[in-house]
């Protein structure tokens, strides 16, 4: 084929492609905002809602709903996640301590419940609207929504609109800061966040834990378990599909692409890294927006003890180690106070450079590049020339890899690949029960359990 053919070709596919519907949130996306008339729920004449749909980065996919009416001038905002419901949901507990927490961003979904245990405030799941807001507009919402029809019950019910009048100023002496408050999120489907206002340093006052969702948290969010008396699948005789066969074997299965959520396939591979165990490697491409991306997870089970590597960077041979990091496996680099938790950065087989930049791209995102504290972006764009140095060998520093599943690996540079070398060191460690239990470990029954079953 000529280069003029290869050329046009290569035009009318990129053609084809469609633009993603969720792209990052920007200034620019005013043309990507579509109206809809609607009714007003105060003087029911008709209003204009408006709905865009975007990406929160270091996030996921939101749809931002604004409505108001000019005619009464009542308005309304919420946020609906567009992103899958998550393996497992979240539990966030912030410890809010000055007037700052009261600014931290928030996002919320519908099935997100919110408590603030030193004034016994409860929100439960589904009772409101998700949406994008901060601390103190939690509170503020809460004290309007109390508010509501206060007048009116004074005059009819004086002693419960005096108790209601007290616990609104106690919300009020929160939004002061009189006292410190701890402010606890949960989410089922795992889909809000509150901003850690340190990035990317560890928040000591943002804590982040995730738990596996019951029966009915997965009834509620609309997952059913499947019948097992249906035998849609139907189990596979002994030997007739062997695991030697899986060495060769590229399966595919379907999927949607994480980007634009098109249909695409991934495929999946079985193989072995030398000195380690099996891993399975799987990749996608999307057909229509053009995202690849590839994972990598531990073949085997859970090991006995958790691993700790220590691995010095200070040469190029350092960089170019392989490194096998499991979707358990979390990183910091103690010089930078720089932490990344095992949910950041997906599975992986690359080399420590390869790690380097991919924590550097998650961390360069117009997060902090748009946001309008100056202070905020001075001190990510400071982080990030410093870690540009390290890039460059300018600056040694030591890159810790911790998987208390036991299922990472990083390349020895010694002759004998079995032992470690002067730049690494290597840990064994005896999980706490924080550890097993965020492994689901503790509840996990490994004898008699065909009695219970």
């Amino acid at each position: 084929m000529s280069t003029v053919g290869a050329a046009k070709n290569a035009a009318s596919v990129s053609e084809a492609r469609p633009e993603a519907i969720f792209r990052e949130i920007n200034a620019d996306q005013s043309d990507e905002v579509v109206e809809i008339e609607s009714a007003c729920m105060s003087c029911f004449k008709n209003g204009v809602t408006r709905v865009l749909p975007t990406k929160i980065p270091f996030f996921r996919e939101v749809v931002i709903m604004s409505f108001k009416c000019e005619h009464c001038g009542h308005s309304n905002n919420e946020m609906q996640s567009a992103s899958e419901i998550q393996k497992s949901g979240i539990r966030i507990e912030l410890e809010a301590k000055t007037a700052a927490d009261l600014n931290r961003r928030v996002v919320r979904s519908d099935n997100s419940s919110i408590s603030i245990p030193e004034i016994e405030l409860e929100i439960p799941v589904q009772s409101q609207k998700g949406e994008v807001t901060t601390v103190e507009g939690i509170i503020e919402r809460t004290i309007a929504g109390l508010s509501q029809d206060q007048a009116k019950r004074r005059i009819d019910h004086p002693k419960e609109a005096a108790s209601i009048d007290g616990y609104i100023e106690r919300l009020r002496q929160l939004k002061e800061m009189q006292k410190p408050f701890r402010l606890l999120l949960e989410d089922i489907s795992g889909n809000s966040f509150i901003e850690n206002i340190v990035a990317p340093a560890a928040d000591p006052q943002l804590k982040t834990a995730f738990f596996t969702r019951s029966k009915q948290q997965n009834e509620l969010l609309g997952l059913y378990e499947q019948n097992h008396d249906d035998h849609l699948l139907q189990p596979i005789a002994e030997d007739e599909w062997p695991i030697e066969n899986l060495h060769g074997e590229v399966l595919q299965f379907a999927t949607n692409c994480p980007n634009c959520q098109a249909p695409c396939e991934t495929n999946m591979k079985l193989t072995e890294i030398p000195h380690f165990k099996e891993v399975v490697i799987m990749a996608t491409v999307c057909g229509s927006c053009g995202h690849k991306t590839n994972e990598v997870k531990s073949g085997g089970g859970v090991e006995k003890q958790g691993v700790r590597f220590k691995v010095s960077i200070a040469s190029k041979a350092d960089l170019t180690r392989d490194v096998l990091k499991s979707e358990t496996c979390s990183l910091s680099i103690p010089e930078l106070d720089l932490e990344v938790g095992p949910h950041a950065l997906c599975g992986r087989f690359t080399t420590i450079e390869g790690l380097l930049v991919a924590m550097r791209d998650q961390l360069d995102g117009t997060f902090f590049h748009d946001s309008a504290d100056e202070k905020t972006k001075s001190k990510m764009d400071t982080f990030l020339e410093t870690f540009d140095a390290v890039m460059k060998l300018e600056k040694v520093l030591t890159l810790v890899l911790e998987d208390p599943a036991g299922n990472t690996y990083v390349q020895s540079l010694s002759d004998d690949d079995t032992e470690a070398d002067d730049k690494l060191i290597v840990e064994r460690y005896d999980r706490s029960f924080d550890d097993n239990e965020e492994l689901g470990l503790n509840d996990m029954k490994t004898e008699n359990y065909e009695q219970d079953a």
